[in-house]
């Protein structure tokens, strides 16, 4: 993340501020903004296969939830909005015209170099702020793997995932790391 303006927003007037931005996409992190890296194919691609594992995942369970693929802010308090890789939001369906998603219950980032420490640190604690939020997704496709953060009780807890199903309960859904990440053959 690089810091793009000085005076610090909160994030309503950081919200109108994005949509007279031409390109690009950005975060509000404590009042600042901050422009997102572009994103290289092999991230993108995996975007997509999150977005559709999470959709499929939705349409098996049945549950009255809604998959997105970025785009949608997620408000965690008057001065951050992050801008996850995915998410599920639950509950009524999210207006045509929002910018934020107003109850996120699975919340995914694909970790990229420039992102790793900011995703696993930063933002896991600050997800999980939010009283919706039952599982963060950090997907490294290096390593091929996904850390699991899911709420239970008052705790947090992180499976580290390399194989087979992963149950997000809330909101009563299954999702394969095969979905997510490829195997990669020869």
């Amino acid at each position: 993340m690089s810091a793009t303006a000085q005076k610090r927003i909160n994030a309503a007037e950081f919200l109108a501020w994005t949509q007279d931005q031409e390109e690009g996409r950005y975060e509000l992190f404590r009042g600042e903004t901050f422009a997102m890296a572009p994103e290289r194919a092999e991230h993108v691609a995996a975007k997509a296969r999150i977005w559709r594992a999470l959709a499929d995942g939705i349409a098996r369970a049945g549950t009255p939830c809604e998959a997105f693929v970025d785009g949608l802010g997620v408000k965690i308090d008057d001065h951050t909005v992050y801008e996850p890789d995915a998410l599920v939001n639950c509950g009524d369906p999210v207006a045509a015209d929002s910018l934020l998603a107003p109850t996120p219950v699975v919340v995914v980032e694909v970790i990229s170099p420039s992102s790793r420490s900011f995703d696993k640190n930063s933002k896991l604690s600050d997800y999980f702020r939010l009283a919706s939020v039952a599982h963060y997704l950090v997907v490294d496709l290096s390593r091929r793997l996904i850390l699991h953060y899911q709420r239970r009780d008052d705790q947090i807890v992180v499976a580290i995932v390399k194989e087979g199903r992963i149950t997000l309960d809330p909101p009563g859904l299954d999702v394969t790391v095969d979905e997510i990440i490829p195997e990669i053959t020869a």
